[in-house]
């Protein structure tokens, strides 16, 4: 009788249960919770419809309609896939687009080069403190760095491997120095050292530190449910007690800096910081990456270093091989300024033209690269360097490349 009376519920639970329909390859389930296809992106779009309006009468549209009609076409922008169409990161899309565009038009004329070359940099700066202000993640330097490596391989072997100057040992340590750079990029873009919640693994917390605050909960909460054989605590007597640690330990012997992170809800060690675009706690932050959409921390710092020189060693190979091929007769600091005939012929200008993105490329990257070294010299992290300028306690030296920020820490 029980095992009947125990079987009855069970059925009927899974009756109950409502089965979802499989998705085929163009349908996916929208932010509203309803489904949708992919050839209806552009219907029953109302923010769409009165921004176009708006725009055709000459009507300033709201900050808050603009929001909106970006936030319908990124859910809406999708490919399709097995079990459902897979969303789309809109901010990928640009480069992919606007890069091959913009620099075969700069191969047209040499004024039009100088002022499409002029403006990338521009335009990037200018979408990296918009999205800096906001604090918000953005694959677009990402996307864009990622396909500039691909698009400029693609021109390398479309346009100047044809001119029979570039031999099979060449060709191979450059394609070999691609593949070292995104293995390395592959590396750094792994965890930098993300921090845990203490509440949730008692083992990230020290062993002096757990009696200390075991002490604490025992002489606090005697009788409190929130403890139990073990005299761990609850969350709310382990935040507290976790900040009167965090000052005991800072006026230890060790002199060991610990601090409370209230969003994270975990005791921070020296040097960690808390990366506002990620949402979490880093140990030895170094500075949040836009090129790899990460922070640079205390486990990937050394392969961010490496993909950096490798980066740099193959870009400068690459720009050489390239000139040695368009400019023949001349060397390559000088075909770089001074390479007559360049735009007569279609394939040497968008070489030429490529070349030049390379540079300034390659000349941001070493910027961050000797910053980088710097840094390490002095053993302090980009962090560090920037709350000891907002503090005004570091002094600039060497045109600013060097901040001394008043200690060493070791």
């Amino acid at each position: 009788m029980t095992q009947k009376g125990s079987m009855k519920p069970v059925k009927k639970s899974k009756a109950e249960e409502p089965e979802l329909e499989p998705l085929c390859c163009c349908e996916y389930i929208d932010r509203n919770g309803e489904k949708n296809h992919v050839a209806a992106c552009l219907c029953d779009c109302q923010d769409l419809d009165e921004g176009c309006d708006r725009w055709i009468t000459c009507k300033s549209v709201q900050p808050e309609t603009c929001e909106r009609i970006m936030d319908t076409i990124s859910d809406r922008l999708r490919i399709p896939w097995l079990r459902g169409a897979k969303k789309v990161n809109i901010s990928i899309v640009p480069p992919l687009i606007l890069l091959p565009i913009f620099l075969r038009v700069a191969s047209w004329h040499f004024l039009l080069g100088v002022v499409v070359l002029t403006s990338l940099p521009v335009l990037a700066l200018w979408y990296y403190y918009l999205t800096h202000r906001r604090k918000e993640q953005t694959l677009f330097f990402l996307s864009l760095g990622l396909f500039s490596l691909g698009y400029m391989y693609y021109v390398f072997l479309q346009e100047v491997v044809p001119k029979g100057h570039v031999g099979p040992t060449q060709l191979a340590l450059l394609t070999c120095g691609l593949f070292l750079i995104l293995l390395a990029l592959y590396r750094a873009k792994k965890n930098p050292g993300y921090l845990r919640n203490p509440a949730s693994n008692d083992r990230s917390l020290g062993s002096s530190q757990i009696e200390c605050l075991n002490r604490k909960g025992q002489e606090k909460s005697k009788g409190f449910l929130g403890t139990d054989t073990s005299g761990s605590l609850n969350n709310r007597t382990l935040k507290d007690d976790l900040k009167g640690s965090s000052r005991v330990l800072a006026g230890s012997p060790t002199k060991v800096k610990e601090d409370w992170c209230a969003k994270c809800q975990l005791v921070r060690p020296a040097r960690a910081w808390h990366c506002r675009i990620c949402g979490i706690c880093v140990r030895r932050m170094d500075h949040h990456c836009v090129w790899i959409n990460s922070c640079v921390g205390e486990s990937n710092h050394q392969a961010f270093i490496l993909a950096l020189s490798i980066f740099l060693l193959t870009s400068v190979y690459g720009i050489t091989l390239t000139l040695d091929t368009i400019c023949r007769d001349r060397s390559v600091f000088t075909a770089l300024f001074y390479c007559p005939g360049v735009y007569a012929n279609y394939s040497s200008a968008l070489c030429f033209t490529c070349v030049w993105y390379s540079v300034i490329i390659t000349a941001g990257m070493a910027y961050i690269f000797l910053i980088q070294l710097i840094n390490i010299s002095y053993n302090v992290t980009e962090r560090e360097v920037q709350q000891a300028l907002r503090q005004k306690t570091g002094r600039r030296l060497l045109c600013g490349l060097i901040v001394d920020t008043g200690h060493l820490t070791w």
